[in-house]
């Protein structure tokens, strides 16, 4: 895709809600990265469905391109490592739990568009911090990078997954802080 149709793309990109159409596409884009994520089946798409407080979904021309998940403080059921690990540190957070952006449509700025649209998530309902984890073990550089330029930084390390990953814990303040 050259430059003219990246910025024609861009433009005609739209975040909506998720919704149950989508969890072909949701699980799909999931698996393909399964990685960098922990795994998403139909059970645990409806999950998210359910106790999200945001679940996104980029298109780009009218097709889905990517997705984000981010959950609040709170969720007792919820197992991931890293966000309990959130959950001992921070009274109240709003938590992105993956953005997966389809290959065929990186570059087009839909991973910052979607943390922009948690930004202002957070600041709407009054959560002081986002937070977010990144792989150090495999060393994920570009999502590092990523992260930095989005105005996060480091707050704490820990290794999961029975010792195979190790994730930096990071944090972008919202609000008179920021």
């Amino acid at each position: 895709m050259n430059d003219a149709d990246r910025n024609a793309a861009a433009e005609e990109m739209q975040i909506r809600d998720c919704v149950p159409g989508d969890a072909d596409f949701v699980t799909r884009l999931n698996e393909v990265n399964v990685e960098v994520l922990s795994p998403m089946d139909a059970g645990r798409f409806r999950y998210f469905m359910e106790c999200s407080d945001m679940f996104r979904v980029a298109e780009v021309r009218g097709e889905p391109a990517a997705f984000l998940i981010a959950l609040r403080e709170g969720i007792k059921d919820y197992t991931s490592e890293n966000y309990i690990w959130f959950s001992g540190e921070y009274e109240q957070f709003l938590y992105v739990d993956r953005v997966v952006v389809d290959s065929r449509f990186r570059g087009l700025g839909l991973g910052r568009t979607l943390y922009e649209a948690v930004f202002r998530r957070a600041a709407e309902t009054g959560v002081g911090v986002v937070t977010a984890e990144i792989d150090t073990v495999p060393y994920n550089e570009q999502s590092l990078g990523f992260h930095e330029a989005m105005g996060f930084h480091e707050v704490g390390r820990q290794v999961i997954r029975g010792g195979t990953i190790q994730v930096s814990l990071q944090e972008r303040r919202i609000g008179p802080e920021e």
